[in-house]
Order: structure tokens, then sequence, then C-alpha cells
């Protein structure tokens, strides 16, 4: 298993300095041994993509993937267009990470429709597997999209996708079509049982090889008798499943109730044991997104360095 970090929307931060301290995490994080470094597209806050174009010139081999941007903001084409030219300024380590979003995203705050989602992506596909062929003409014609137009960014650079994919139907689209999965709210069995053997089904038929199961896991080091108030903490900031009736639908998969319950928090051998948990589940790469704790902000600060610290140390026995 792969080990990386998952950063978040860092609201102790000044806006002024919250880009300057997203490029410092990354290069931490390459200095500390972690394979990939992972952004999120939260709703108004930094762009991904743009984030991750930057990383990719302060950076010299950690991978940087989204994780994810959802695919009712920006038409396909534009998509890639801004993917092959982050990939160029990554020099072939950015990995792009897609997905359906969520209802109370897309309908709620941007007031796009959220229908047929997996139909969506799977047109999506069709568009961005065109686009990332190379250079030349692109010409697709689905139930979607109608595109006749040109790509002229790169020859030198493919861009891998992964799907985020919480359904069965869009499981078979991870599996099939993209280098796999990114996951939020899986719990080991919900892997084991559910996301791993639909996913390697669909590669199999479709004749796919290595495809990648991406776990975003919370973690926190903290002593035994925290680990309570650490989980509801988690639930609490990460935002609570019951907002999205994807996520309610994947948790009746495994035996988590919530995001904090997929959390590895305690101390040293607890999160050690857990994170093997999931490398054992069948995760290719963790994506660990350490969640400080403490009842100010210097205590939190020493609660994410001491974290990260101490999942950095387990890379080597974890891959």
């Amino acid at each position: 298993m792969r080990v990386g970090l998952m950063i978040g929307s860092d609201k102790e931060r000044s806006r002024a300095d919250r880009l300057d301290g997203l490029l410092e995490d990354g290069k931490t994080a390459e200095a500390q041994g972690f394979a990939s470094f992972w952004v999120p597209q939260v709703p108004g806050y930094l762009d991904a993509m743009t984030a991750a174009a930057l990383l990719g010139h302060v950076t010299e081999r950690i991978e940087i993937g989204t994780a994810v941007v959802p695919v009712q903001t920006r038409h396909p084409m534009i998509m890639a267009q801004q993917a092959l030219t982050t990939q160029v300024a990554c020099g072939g380590r950015f990995t792009l990470g897609i997905g359906p979003s969520h209802h109370w995203i897309i309908a709620d705050q941007l007031g796009l429709d959220y229908d047929r989602p997996a139909g969506l992506m799977r047109d999506y596909l069709d568009v961005l597997a065109a686009a990332f062929a190379g250079p030349g003409a692109v010409d697709v014609d689905n139930d979607t999209y109608r595109v006749h137009s040109p790509v002229d960014v790169t020859d030198a650079f493919d861009v891998p996708v992964l799907v985020a994919a919480l359904g069965p139907a869009m499981l078979r689209l991870a599996g099939a079509r993209s280098g796999g999965t990114i996951l939020w709210m899986a719990d080991e069995r919900a892997i084991a049982e559910y996301v791993g053997p639909r996913l390697a089904a669909a590669a199999a038929e479709a004749g796919r090889a290595d495809v990648r199961i991406v776990a975003g896991v919370p973690v926190a080091l903290c002593a035994d008798n925290d680990v309570h108030d650490a989980r509801a903490y988690a639930s609490e900031v990460l935002g609570h499943a019951d907002f999205s009736p994807n996520y309610v639908r994947l948790l009746e998969h495994g035996n988590a109730e919530d995001v904090g319950d997929t959390m590895a928090a305690g101390d040293e051998a607890t999160v050690a044991a857990r994170l093997r948990r999931y490398r054992d589940a069948g995760v290719t790469d963790l994506a660990a997104r350490v969640v400080p704790l403490g009842r100010d902000a210097a205590a939190r600060q020493a609660s994410r360095q001491r974290t990260q610290v101490f999942v950095a140390s387990l890379i080597p026995e974890l891959s």
C-alpha cells in the first residue's frame, strides 16, 4: 500500500496564507517520504487543479492528485485542457480524480442539474479518453456531449483518471473505464466486501489490470480515552454522512455509521493496527487525512505535526 496525505480546507490559516501554506504542506509531505498528496475541491475554497499545478513546481517526486473535482462544473474538454496543462506543470506526476459530487453541492449550492450521475460520468469519460489520447481532433457524440474540438497542449504526458465511486454503477465505470476509485467514508468491511470485488470484476471484464483503490482515511494520534471525542469531532468537521444519501448507502456495506467510525484514532499501536487493516482489505493507496486535536490553534498544530510524523514513520511497514 502506497501511503499519501489528503489535505482539507485549513480554516486556521488566514486567507492570505492558505495557498503558500498548502505549497509548504506539499513540500513537507514529499520530504517526509509520502508517495502522494491529494487536494480536494472544497466548495468556496482554493481551486484544486490550480493548486496542483503550483505544487508541481515546488515538488520533484511526489504524486499530486485531485480528490475530487466535480464533473458538472466543467465541460469535459475544459477539464481535459486544464488537466493536461496541470500534468505538464507536474512533470507527469498528476492524477485527475473526478466525481459526480452530491446533490447538496451541485443542485443546492450551484443550481445545476444532478440527474443521471452515472450516465453523465460515462459520457464524460468518453470525451476525456479521446482528449487524453494525444494531440489532434476530439470527435465525440453521445447522449450528453457533441464535441468536435482540437487538443494541442502536449504530446509528452497522459493523464491517469480516478473516479469517485460509491454505488454499483459508478464502481463498474471506475473499474472498466478508469484507473480505479477514490473513496471517502468507506471502512475496511465496505472496501473488502463491496468496493473491491465490484471494482475488480469490472476491471477484469474490460481487460484492465492494477486498478487502484485510494482510500481517504481520517487519522489522529491521541490518548485512548480521547478516541470517542476524536471520532465525534471528525464527524463534525469532516461532514456528517446524512448530508448525502450516497454516503449513507456506502456506509450500509460496512460497520461504520459516520466518518468518525472510519478513523484511525488512538495511540501508536492502535493507529498502526487500523491502517494495516485498511491495507489488508485491499486499499492500494492510503490518503491519510490528519485530524488535529486540541483546545487551541497551537495545540492543534502540535497534534497535526505529531500525527503526520507518525504516519510517515509507518511507510516502510505499510508499503
